[in-house]
Protein backbone atom coordinates (compact mmCIF):
# COMPACT_ATOMS: atom_id res chain seq x y z
CA UNK A 1 0.00 0.00 0.00
CA UNK A 2 1.08 3.03 -1.47
CA UNK A 3 1.11 5.76 2.33
CA UNK A 4 1.21 9.40 2.55
CA UNK A 5 2.78 10.46 5.77
CA UNK A 6 2.82 13.90 6.96
CA UNK A 7 5.57 14.09 10.21
CA UNK A 8 7.14 11.14 9.13
CA UNK A 9 10.55 12.64 10.31
CA UNK A 10 9.20 13.48 13.62
CA UNK A 11 8.96 11.43 17.19
CA UNK A 12 6.21 9.62 16.30
CA UNK A 13 6.06 9.70 12.68
CA UNK A 14 9.73 8.45 12.43
CA UNK A 15 8.64 5.18 14.29
CA UNK A 16 5.24 5.08 12.05
CA UNK A 17 7.54 5.25 8.98
CA UNK A 18 9.48 2.28 10.49
CA UNK A 19 6.32 0.20 11.05
CA UNK A 20 5.50 1.25 6.90
CA UNK A 21 8.47 -0.74 5.69
CA UNK A 22 8.09 -3.55 8.11
CA UNK A 23 4.78 -3.92 6.86
CA UNK A 24 6.11 -3.52 2.97
CA UNK A 25 3.86 -0.64 2.94
CA UNK A 26 5.56 2.40 0.81
CA UNK A 27 5.76 5.33 2.19
CA UNK A 28 5.50 9.08 0.78
CA UNK A 29 6.76 11.87 2.85
CA UNK A 30 6.29 15.71 2.84
CA UNK A 31 9.63 16.47 4.11
CA UNK A 32 10.32 20.09 5.25
CA UNK A 33 13.83 21.68 3.01
CA UNK A 34 16.71 20.57 5.70
CA UNK A 35 15.07 17.43 7.20
CA UNK A 36 15.86 15.38 4.52
CA UNK A 37 18.34 13.27 6.66
CA UNK A 38 15.77 12.56 9.66
CA UNK A 39 13.95 10.53 6.87
CA UNK A 40 13.85 6.41 8.30
CA UNK A 41 15.78 4.34 5.17
CA UNK A 42 15.26 7.16 2.48
CA UNK A 43 16.13 4.95 -0.18
CA UNK A 44 12.93 3.42 0.52
CA UNK A 45 10.14 5.95 1.01
CA UNK A 46 9.39 8.67 -1.77
CA UNK A 47 10.77 11.59 -0.01
CA UNK A 48 9.06 15.21 -1.20
CA UNK A 49 10.40 18.36 -0.69
CA UNK A 50 8.29 21.16 0.83
CA UNK A 51 5.88 22.04 3.92
CA UNK A 52 2.04 22.86 4.33
CA UNK A 53 2.37 26.08 2.39
CA UNK A 54 3.37 24.35 -0.64
CA UNK A 55 0.30 22.55 -1.77
CA UNK A 56 1.71 21.67 -5.39
CA UNK A 57 3.98 19.34 -3.00
CA UNK A 58 1.13 18.25 -0.92
CA UNK A 59 -0.61 16.90 -3.59
CA UNK A 60 2.19 15.47 -5.15
CA UNK A 61 2.82 13.56 -1.96
CA UNK A 62 -0.88 12.58 -1.97
CA UNK A 63 -1.86 11.58 -5.88
CA UNK A 64 -1.23 8.06 -6.45
CA UNK A 65 -1.05 7.04 -2.52
CA UNK A 66 -3.73 4.65 -1.19
CA UNK A 67 -4.22 5.43 1.77
CA UNK A 68 -3.08 9.09 4.20
CA UNK A 69 -1.61 9.63 7.55
CA UNK A 70 -1.62 12.98 8.83
CA UNK A 71 0.91 13.00 12.02
CA UNK A 72 2.01 16.70 12.31
CA UNK A 73 2.04 18.34 15.71
CA UNK A 74 3.38 20.58 17.45
CA UNK A 75 3.61 20.90 21.52
CA UNK A 76 3.72 25.15 21.46
CA UNK A 77 3.42 27.91 19.19
CA UNK A 78 6.01 30.96 17.85
CA UNK A 79 3.11 33.02 15.85
CA UNK A 80 5.80 35.51 15.18
CA UNK A 81 7.96 32.46 13.43
CA UNK A 82 4.27 31.80 12.07
CA UNK A 83 4.31 28.58 13.62
CA UNK A 84 0.64 28.29 14.84
CA UNK A 85 -1.84 25.17 16.23
CA UNK A 86 -3.90 26.99 14.01
CA UNK A 87 -2.04 26.27 10.98
CA UNK A 88 -0.52 23.22 12.05
CA UNK A 89 -3.21 21.29 13.63
CA UNK A 90 -6.46 22.72 12.02
CA UNK A 91 -5.27 24.30 8.54
CA UNK A 92 -2.53 21.96 7.24
CA UNK A 93 -4.74 18.84 8.11
CA UNK A 94 -8.00 20.60 6.59
CA UNK A 95 -5.79 20.75 3.32
CA UNK A 96 -4.38 17.46 3.38
CA UNK A 97 -7.97 16.13 3.89
CA UNK A 98 -9.25 17.89 0.68
CA UNK A 99 -6.76 16.66 -1.05
CA UNK A 100 -6.97 13.29 -0.71
CA UNK A 101 -11.11 14.06 -1.59
CA UNK A 102 -10.24 16.12 -4.46
CA UNK A 103 -7.93 12.64 -5.93
CA UNK A 104 -10.63 9.88 -4.40
CA UNK A 105 -8.29 8.51 -1.65
CA UNK A 106 -10.93 7.36 0.45
CA UNK A 107 -8.52 6.14 3.62
CA UNK A 108 -7.35 9.14 5.81
CA UNK A 109 -6.01 8.43 9.40
CA UNK A 110 -5.71 11.66 12.13
CA UNK A 111 -3.49 12.04 15.08
CA UNK A 112 -5.31 13.88 17.58
CA UNK A 113 -4.97 13.88 21.27
CA UNK A 114 -6.49 12.36 24.23
CA UNK A 115 -8.64 15.25 25.93
CA UNK A 116 -9.22 17.70 22.79
CA UNK A 117 -12.29 19.86 23.44
CA UNK A 118 -13.67 22.54 21.71
CA UNK A 119 -13.77 25.50 24.30
CA UNK A 120 -10.28 23.87 25.45
CA UNK A 121 -6.66 25.59 25.05
CA UNK A 122 -5.80 26.91 21.64
CA UNK A 123 -3.41 23.02 21.26
CA UNK A 124 -7.15 21.38 22.50
CA UNK A 125 -9.36 23.32 20.05
CA UNK A 126 -7.13 23.10 17.05
CA UNK A 127 -7.42 19.30 17.18
CA UNK A 128 -10.55 19.00 17.94
CA UNK A 129 -11.88 21.10 15.12
CA UNK A 130 -9.50 19.01 12.65
CA UNK A 131 -11.54 15.87 14.58
CA UNK A 132 -14.67 17.23 13.11
CA UNK A 133 -13.84 18.72 10.18
CA UNK A 134 -12.12 14.84 9.40
CA UNK A 135 -15.56 13.26 10.85
CA UNK A 136 -17.76 15.46 8.22
CA UNK A 137 -16.07 14.24 4.88
CA UNK A 138 -17.66 11.11 3.81
CA UNK A 139 -14.06 9.94 4.27
CA UNK A 140 -13.06 6.42 5.70
CA UNK A 141 -11.82 7.87 8.69
CA UNK A 142 -9.66 6.76 11.65
CA UNK A 143 -8.91 9.08 14.58
CA UNK A 144 -6.31 8.37 17.46
CA UNK A 145 -5.92 10.16 20.52
CA UNK A 146 -3.31 9.42 22.34
CA UNK A 147 -2.06 10.49 25.82
CA UNK A 148 1.56 11.28 27.04
CA UNK A 149 3.67 9.16 24.30
CA UNK A 150 6.65 7.79 25.28
CA UNK A 151 10.41 6.51 23.94
CA UNK A 152 13.42 6.73 22.64
CA UNK A 153 13.31 9.83 21.01
CA UNK A 154 16.47 9.18 18.77
CA UNK A 155 17.74 12.86 18.72
CA UNK A 156 13.44 14.44 18.87
CA UNK A 157 11.46 16.13 21.27
CA UNK A 158 9.74 13.47 23.68
CA UNK A 159 8.45 14.21 26.76
CA UNK A 160 9.97 11.91 29.29
CA UNK A 161 13.62 13.63 28.07
CA UNK A 162 12.18 17.11 28.04
CA UNK A 163 11.46 16.42 31.46
CA UNK A 164 14.49 15.49 32.77
CA UNK A 165 15.91 18.33 30.41
CA UNK A 166 13.67 21.48 32.10
CA UNK A 167 13.80 19.74 35.16
CA UNK A 168 15.29 17.03 36.73
CA UNK A 169 18.68 18.14 35.83
CA UNK A 170 18.40 21.35 37.75
CA UNK A 171 19.49 21.65 41.58
CA UNK A 172 16.18 22.30 42.75
CA UNK A 173 13.19 20.71 43.45
CA UNK A 174 10.69 19.17 41.20
CA UNK A 175 7.53 21.02 41.28
CA UNK A 176 3.73 19.39 42.60
CA UNK A 177 1.60 21.58 40.49
CA UNK A 178 -1.66 22.16 42.56
CA UNK A 179 -4.47 25.09 42.12
CA UNK A 180 -5.82 26.60 45.11
CA UNK A 181 -4.20 26.59 48.73
CA UNK A 182 -4.65 23.47 49.37
CA UNK A 183 -0.69 21.43 48.56
CA UNK A 184 -2.16 17.99 49.77
CA UNK A 185 -3.42 18.06 46.29
CA UNK A 186 -0.18 18.82 44.90
CA UNK A 187 0.90 16.31 41.68
CA UNK A 188 -2.51 14.14 41.97
CA UNK A 189 -3.08 14.94 38.08
CA UNK A 190 -2.27 11.63 36.40
CA UNK A 191 -1.55 10.25 32.67
CA UNK A 192 -1.31 7.08 30.58
CA UNK A 193 1.53 6.86 28.93
CA UNK A 194 1.76 4.87 26.06
CA UNK A 195 4.99 3.47 24.16
CA UNK A 196 5.53 5.10 20.87
CA UNK A 197 6.18 1.73 19.53
CA UNK A 198 2.92 0.46 20.29
CA UNK A 199 1.22 3.77 18.68
CA UNK A 200 2.86 2.88 15.64
CA UNK A 201 1.72 -0.32 15.74
CA UNK A 202 -1.70 0.07 15.55
CA UNK A 203 -1.43 2.87 13.43
CA UNK A 204 -0.21 0.50 10.69
CA UNK A 205 -2.42 -1.97 11.25
CA UNK A 206 -5.84 0.32 11.34
CA UNK A 207 -4.80 1.00 7.61
CA UNK A 208 -5.97 -2.65 6.82
CA UNK A 209 -8.85 -3.01 9.14
CA UNK A 210 -12.03 -2.18 8.08
CA UNK A 211 -13.63 -2.28 11.48
CA UNK A 212 -11.60 1.21 12.19
CA UNK A 213 -13.23 2.87 10.06
CA UNK A 214 -15.62 5.73 11.44
CA UNK A 215 -13.88 4.87 14.91
CA UNK A 216 -12.27 7.25 17.38
CA UNK A 217 -9.81 5.97 19.60
CA UNK A 218 -8.26 7.24 23.09
CA UNK A 219 -4.77 5.35 23.51
CA UNK A 220 -3.03 5.30 26.68
CA UNK A 221 -0.64 2.91 28.28
CA UNK A 222 -2.11 -0.01 30.56
CA UNK A 223 -1.36 1.78 33.90
CA UNK A 224 -2.13 5.66 34.89
CA UNK A 225 0.44 7.39 37.02
CA UNK A 226 0.16 10.75 38.86
CA UNK A 227 2.76 13.58 38.27
CA UNK A 228 4.96 11.53 41.64
CA UNK A 229 5.31 8.64 40.09
CA UNK A 230 6.03 9.99 36.85
CA UNK A 231 8.77 12.27 38.22
CA UNK A 232 9.56 8.99 40.68
CA UNK A 233 10.01 6.54 37.51
CA UNK A 234 11.62 9.14 34.94
CA UNK A 235 14.38 10.13 37.76
CA UNK A 236 14.99 6.47 38.17
CA UNK A 237 15.45 6.00 34.84
CA UNK A 238 17.69 8.58 34.74
CA UNK A 239 19.89 7.63 37.54
CA UNK A 240 18.31 10.64 39.98
CA UNK A 241 17.07 10.81 43.00
CA UNK A 242 14.99 14.14 43.00
CA UNK A 243 13.00 15.87 45.80
CA UNK A 244 9.71 17.13 45.34
CA UNK A 245 8.22 20.34 46.56
CA UNK A 246 4.34 21.36 46.25
CA UNK A 247 4.11 24.86 43.85
CA UNK A 248 1.28 26.55 43.80
CA UNK A 249 0.31 27.19 39.47
CA UNK A 250 -0.95 31.38 39.86
CA UNK A 251 2.66 32.11 39.99
CA UNK A 252 3.98 29.88 37.32
CA UNK A 253 0.90 30.77 35.26
CA UNK A 254 1.77 34.27 35.64
CA UNK A 255 5.25 33.53 34.62
CA UNK A 256 4.58 31.55 31.89
CA UNK A 257 2.04 34.13 30.17
CA UNK A 258 5.18 36.80 30.10
CA UNK A 259 8.05 34.48 29.04
CA UNK A 260 6.53 31.66 27.14
CA UNK A 261 6.91 33.60 23.52
CA UNK A 262 10.61 32.59 24.81
CA UNK A 263 11.79 29.18 23.51
CA UNK A 264 14.29 29.13 26.83
CA UNK A 265 11.01 29.21 29.02
CA UNK A 266 10.28 25.31 29.61
CA UNK A 267 6.76 25.80 29.78
CA UNK A 268 3.77 27.40 28.45
CA UNK A 269 0.38 28.96 30.72
CA UNK A 270 -1.55 26.49 28.18
CA UNK A 271 0.40 23.42 29.08
CA UNK A 272 0.41 24.06 33.01
CA UNK A 273 -3.49 23.80 32.38
CA UNK A 274 -3.94 20.89 30.05
CA UNK A 275 -1.46 19.20 33.55
CA UNK A 276 -3.60 19.88 35.81
CA UNK A 277 -6.38 17.95 33.84
CA UNK A 278 -4.94 15.01 33.59
CA UNK A 279 -4.57 12.91 30.33
CA UNK A 280 -6.00 9.42 31.35
CA UNK A 281 -7.75 6.44 28.88
CA UNK A 282 -8.13 3.04 29.24
CA UNK A 283 -7.23 1.49 25.81
CA UNK A 284 -7.66 -2.44 26.93
CA UNK A 285 -9.95 -3.05 24.58
CA UNK A 286 -7.98 -1.30 21.53
CA UNK A 287 -4.93 -3.43 22.75
CA UNK A 288 -7.09 -6.28 22.79
CA UNK A 289 -8.72 -5.13 19.16
CA UNK A 290 -5.19 -4.54 17.48
CA UNK A 291 -3.46 -7.35 19.06
CA UNK A 292 -1.19 -5.33 20.55
CA UNK A 293 0.96 -6.19 23.88
CA UNK A 294 1.47 -3.20 25.28
CA UNK A 295 5.10 -2.08 26.60
CA UNK A 296 4.81 -0.96 30.30
CA UNK A 297 5.92 2.55 31.64
CA UNK A 298 9.00 1.43 33.58
CA UNK A 299 12.65 2.54 34.73
CA UNK A 300 13.46 -0.33 32.32
CA UNK A 301 11.89 0.81 29.42
CA UNK A 302 12.99 4.24 30.02
CA UNK A 303 16.22 3.29 29.45
CA UNK A 304 17.08 5.75 27.33
CA UNK A 305 16.88 8.29 30.03
CA UNK A 306 19.94 6.65 31.74
CA UNK A 307 23.44 8.88 31.67
CA UNK A 308 25.73 8.22 28.86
Amino acid sequence: MKVALFGGTGFVGTYIAKELLKNNHDPHLLVRPGSEYKVFQPEKCKVNIGDLKDFETIELTVKDSDAVIYNIGIIRQFPKKEITFEAIHFEGAKHCIDVAKKFGIKRFILMSANGVKYDGTVYQSTKFLADQYLKNTGLDWTIFRPSLIFGNPNGRQEFCSQLREDMLNLPLPAPLFFEGFNPWNAGQFAMSPIHVKDVASIFVKALVMEKTIGKIYELGGPESYNWIQLIDIISAASGKKKWKIPAPVTPIKLAASIFERFPFFPITKDQVTMLLEGNTCDSTSSFENFEVDPISFSSENLGYLAPK
